[in-house]
């Protein structure tokens, strides 16, 4: 039985007390515990169902395990279909292991233990309803999984028919259409013109609209096959195959098939992967510091997972294979070979290491401007690689090791910069790294540590502990050397990159009573070397306290502190580099209530001061009120009004959005003004979902928005989305 399909009610607990009484009662306490549990639970009411919503409620979530997000650049879009795809593709939590069940970062160690515990002694979970008798297992964690898993007591692929058929017969089965564009006109996208030197002025070559186009299917431990094509605004949509453009600008396509035998996944096409503590392989379902100081510290080798995302720069295109040579080890081979983006140059030198090279890989992915093009896929990029793992028959205990080796068709050289004096530099990289992870009794020590060709290392160590039914701790220990060199890892870290920094981590969690729950962590970190914008080695803090109070199934409150202390070069006329301490603290008040099934509200309060080595502080703050209507069954729909008021761009509020399903959304605010959303759902027939959404930022005070070839003449940036999705 699917979570999404539980039976509401009395049916559910007396169906489940039925299978139990059939199956045959153990004599233990738990057991017992259980029928009690289910006998209460059919004389009480729908205030302790389970129901599956028919989408997971993902702002509500984002807000309870981001501390505050503060960055444009950190893929936020990864994380969101991460979730998604697990939606999806339910895990069984009858079948799922203990790496799978850390993967969805909503459980703790101690609640996986007493889960797995629980199916030992007492066998398959019957139903949803069963999580209430595990112990650690309370109404607020049940309702946060429960969109992401399942019940299922046989295993739905046990009769495999052909691969084909079932996947035209799979309900998970859908096409996406997208449309988005900026109303306002932009000089960017305006007719031919010419400089006051008289060469033509740069414009983008395609149009202001963005393009998408998605096909999905896929079935949990049986297979998974995709497609995507995207055109971003200001990309062409042309065939030129000596440009290598056919079409739209970026295509990406997988093929997955799981648990054939000891062939536990081949992955064809596009694919991530992720191996002990993403020192080395991190896919981009990766949180990092936030309110949750417990269980998104470690992470989890989920292995090879498919691709499906439209980040141009976070996957591998080729082929993945994991074999199981005995019940306890696992083998995985991998090898890649795709073009990137790279600055192309020649050297002026005759004398110089290298006649081409590239001065850095660009992530951007747009393709709009003849520069742009030209940098479009010029640096061919080849891994292979590797990773070999045991994991003891409970689960307790498992170590691996991991080789990656890089290799590009021109060396990298950065820029002659002293910050750059220990980056990767010519035109391969080798990577070895190991990793374990233990568990005892309420204890989980993990940990990886790696070297790579220049013979940096990197280490990264950490522990988590239960020291009381309602008390959590972690300590995390980071040191990545100056020389140490990752391109695909994304492990624990201050820094966008694990290199030049070490640090300990202090998280607790308390639970003082039902309801209420304290957040808190303490990071130390250190930067050895030079970094941009920070010409001296530095070293500082960052804590975050959150109180969350949950009244009810329907209802959140919480109260936020936050103060991040980090070393930046000062804005003065020095000749030499002069890092100061910079200190951003934050205050966030967040409350989200449903008085009605149809009606749910959010209000957000954010503020922010900003202050550079004692000097005057600059504050900026964002006040956000959303509200969510159902008024028919087939229509859904999302309002928000929020007024912003920053002093400058230091200053500036970034607060997620709701978006049309797979798109994520978190506008920058800077300036003062208003920024306003509406966002509608509306179920066409059983096949066909469309999605309608306007967002309007309205400034004040201002005559222009932007600059350059984005510049917008006026006070108001409006955008326009509409999705379609015809489910097969």
């Amino acid at each position: 039985m699917r979570a999404r399909e539980l039976w509401p009610g009395l049916p559910s607990a007396a169906r489940a007390l039925a299978s139990i009484l059939k199956r045959g009662l153990q004599t233990s306490v738990r057991a017992t515990a259980t029928v009690c549990l289910l006998l209460l639970l059919a004389g009480t009411t729908q205030a302790q169902d389970y129901p599956r919503p028919p989408v997971p409620d993902l702002d509500r979530l984002t807000q309870e395990l981001f501390a505050e997000i503060q960055s444009d650049q950190v893929p936020y879009e990864d994380l969101y279909e991460t979730l998604l795809l697990y939606y999806q593709t339910p895990l069984n939590l009858n079948a799922a292991t203990r790496d799978e069940l850390r993967s969805l970062l909503l459980l703790s160690e101690t609640q996986i233990t007493h889960l797995l515990d629980h199916r030992q002694l007492n066998g398959p979970l019957l139903s949803l309803y069963e999580l209430q008798s595990i112990e650690g297992f309370d109404v607020r964690t049940i309702y946060r999984v429960a969109p992401f898993v399942s019940v299922l007591n046989a295993d739905p692929n046990a009769a495999r028919g052909n691969l084909w058929q079932r996947i035209r017969q799979e309900e998970n089965n859908a096409l996406f259409l997208r449309y988005e564009r900026t109303v306002q006109g932009r000089p960017g996208y305006g007719p031919a013109d010419t400089t006051r030197t008289g060469r033509p002025a740069t414009r983008y070559l395609g149009s202001p609209d963005k393009l998408l186009l998605r096909y999905r299917v896929s079935r949990s431990r049986d297979f998974s096959l995709g497609f995507t094509a995207e055109k971003d605004a200001g990309e062409q949509l042309t065939w030129d195959p000596t440009t290598r453009r056919y079409g739209a600008d970026f295509y990406s396509a997988h093929l997955v098939v799981q648990e054939r035998g000891r062939l536990k996944t081949l992955a064809l096409g596009d694919y991530q992967l992720q191996f002990g503590q993403g020192l080395l392989l991190s896919s981009g379902f990766v949180v990092g510091k936030g309110a949750e100081t417990i269980t998104t510290l470690r992470r989890s080798s989920v292995g090879v997972r498919p691709y499906a995302s439209v980040l141009e720069n976070s996957f591998f295109r080729g082929a993945a294979a994991t074999v199981a040579l005995t019940p306890t080890v696992r083998v995985t081979a991998f090898g890649s070979r795709r073009r990137v983006d790279a600055s192309r140059q020649q050297a002026r030198d005759s004398l110089a290491d290298f006649s081409e090279f590239t001065s850095g890989l660009l992530l951007s992915g747009l393709h709009r401007t003849p520069t742009e093009l030209a940098n479009r896929a010029a640096l061919q990029e080849t891994v292979l690689g590797g990773h070999a793992q045991y994991t003891s028959p409970g689960g307790d205990l498992q170590a691996g090791l991991t080789a990656v080796n890089t290799r590009f068709d021109k060396p990298l050289q950065r820029r002659d910069e002293l910050y750059n004096k220990y980056e990767l530099r010519g035109d391969h990289n080798l990577a070895l790294g190991a990793h374990y992870s233990y568990v005892w009794r309420n204890l989980l020590l993990f940990g990886e540590t790696a070297r790579s060709s220049g013979g940096g290392l990197g280490t990264v160590n950490g522990l988590l502990a239960s020291l009381a039914p309602t008390v959590d701790v972690s300590v995390l220990h980071r040191a990545y050397a100056r020389d140490f060199h990752t391109l695909y890892g994304n492990a624990f870290g201050e820094n966008s990159r694990n290199i030049n920094e070490s640090g300990l981590y202090l998280g607790l969690k308390v639970r003082p009573m039902s309801g209420w729950e304290v957040s808190a962590y303490y990071d130390r970190f250190r930067f050895p070397w030079l970094r941009y914008r920070a010409g001296a080695p530095g070293a500082g803090h960052d804590w975050l306290l959150r109180l969350t109070f949950s009244p009810g199934k329907t209802s959140l409150l919480y109260a936020q502190l936050r103060q991040r202390t980090k070393p930046y070069d000062a804005d003065t006329l020095r000749p030499a580099p002069l890092p100061v301490p910079t200190r951003r603290r934050s205050l966030l008040l967040y409350y989200d209530s449903s008085p009605l099934p149809a009606l749910s509200l959010r209000t957000r309060v954010q503020g922010t001061e900003y202050r550079e080595d004692g000097g005057p502080a600059r504050h900026g703050y964002v006040l956000a009120q959303d509200v969510t209507v159902q008024p028919l069954r087939r229509l859904r729909l999302s309002a928000r009004y929020a007024l912003f008021d920053t002093d400058d761009y230091d200053t500036r509020q970034y607060v997620f959005e709701q978006d049309v399903l797979y798109a994520f959304s978190v506008p920058v605010l800077s300036g003062r003004g208003t920024r306003t959303y509406v966002l509608a759902q509306l179920d066409l027939n059983r096949h066909l979902t469309l999605w309608l959404r306007y967002a309007d930022t309205h400034y004040r005070h201002q005559t222009t928005i932007g600059s350059g070839l984005d510049e917008i003449q006026g006070n108001r940036r409006s955008d326009v989305k509409a999705q379609l999705r015809y489910r097969f």
